[in-house]
């Protein structure tokens, strides 16, 4: 099957924050605000009909398309894509799991530059969330309050005196607010001290879930951390209270990475940093959940000062560009799991190459966009 649609082959190859570093990037990939919010008077997704979920999604686009946070805005309807194209928008942390695969009238409407995006449909009405690279919870919180007050105006939230936002789960009820980081933690895996600190995080009043959010797995060391209250305290409260949390599990994992290049354990560190890199340059089919792990202790490696030929960006543009969604849409068409190991290892192979290397701090994407163009 083809994927006529050019936007995704435009998305992949675009600078955005998915290919920056922001603050505390050896440990924090990115920060995200996430608000939910509900229409007044109408069921929520799940009890509305596809009429009623319908009028819900026309109603919010015509809203987004008077905001000025939104100007440059693209509206996806997600029943007309394909499945490996709206995996692919989850990829990019752009919707969730549940909405990728959930039937019903859902769509997303996804700004400039991906860091603003707003799912319609989802758990709720609307789900607002604004992405920023590495560690910067507050400018993320200050873009979607920003995207929250213009949408306000022109839509009538769920909201009681008493309560606050009205969310279909409770336990986003009160102010709405989920913010998270996606942060890196291969010291803490490495050296089993990772349960202790998860349950530091709890205690704390935060939460960690799986690569793509809540009920997924961690892969890759790459783990989201996020508040799980929206009750008794504001929003700039909840987002400097993660802050904290955060902080406190980068000074851990930088302890941790410390302790991994004492006497005692460089060389196995050592070790499993360039076994990293000698299977990932050497690979002829490789899944993405090996890949991930391998560019883990390679990007560790990098963080540690060990003599890899490869920059940051790279690692960081591989991390994104072999996911399974990425690839089809690369090629243009669907792939067989088989089909994609092969192709996968082979771009590998391709960006951590010799003449990939002499490239220095370009792009791997930037490259990519050349190579996907001359396909054509």
């Amino acid at each position: 099957m083809a994927f006529p649609n050019r936007l995704f082959l435009t998305m992949l190859m675009a600078e955005t924050w998915l290919t920056r570093e922001g603050g505390s990037s050896a440990v924090v990939i990115s920060s995200r605000a996430r608000l939910a919010r509900n229409l007044v008077g109408l069921p929520f997704p799940q009890r509305a009909d596809k009429t009623t979920q319908r009028h819900i999604f026309q109603h919010i686009i015509r809203a987004a398309e008077q905001v000025p946070s939104l100007a440059k805005a693209q509206v996806l309807d997600l029943p007309a894509l394909s499945r490996v194209e709206r995996q692919f928008l989850m990829e990019r942390h752009l919707i969730s799991h549940e909405q990728a695969f959930s039937p019903g009238e859902r769509g997303v409407i996804i700004g400039e530059g991906e860091g603003l995006s707003v799912m319609i449909n989802e758990e709720d009405h609307l789900r607002l969330q604004a992405m920023e690279p590495g560690l910067a919870l507050a400018g993320a919180w200050q873009r979607v309050a920003r995207l929250d007050q213009e949408l306000g105006k022109l839509l009538e939230f769920a909201y009681m005196e008493e309560w606050g936002f009205l969310t279909a789960c409770p336990t986003n009820v009160g102010t709405g607010l989920r913010a998270s980081c996606l942060v890196h933690l291969p010291a803490l895996v490495l050296r089993e001290e990772l349960t202790e600190v998860l349950q530091g995080i709890t205690r704390a009043g935060g939460g960690a879930r799986g690569l793509y959010g809540e009920g997924t797995k961690a892969m890759g060391d790459l783990f989201q951390i996020s508040n799980t209250t929206t009750l008794g305290l504001s929003e700039p409260e909840m987002v400097a209270m993660l802050e904290r949390v955060v902080t406190q599990v980068i000074r851990r994992e930088m302890e941790e990475r410390q302790a991994l290049m004492a006497p005692a354990l460089r060389i196995q560190t050592e070790d499993q940093v360039y076994r990293a890199w000698g299977i990932l340059t050497q690979a002829r089919a490789i899944s993405y959940e090996e890949t991930l792990q391998l560019l883990s202790r390679v990007r560790l490696g990098r963080a540690l000062g060990l003599d890899l030929p490869v920059n940051t960006g790279v690692l960081q543009g591989l991390m994104l560009a072999t996911q399974p969604a990425h690839l089809q849409i690369l090629q243009g068409k669907e792939l067989k799991t088989e089909e994609r190991d092969l192709i996968r290892a082979t771009l590998v192979r391709q960006w951590l190459g010799n003449e990939k290397r002499k490239k220095g701090e370009r792009r791997c994407l930037t490259d990519l966009r050349k190579e996907r163009n001359e396909s054509f």
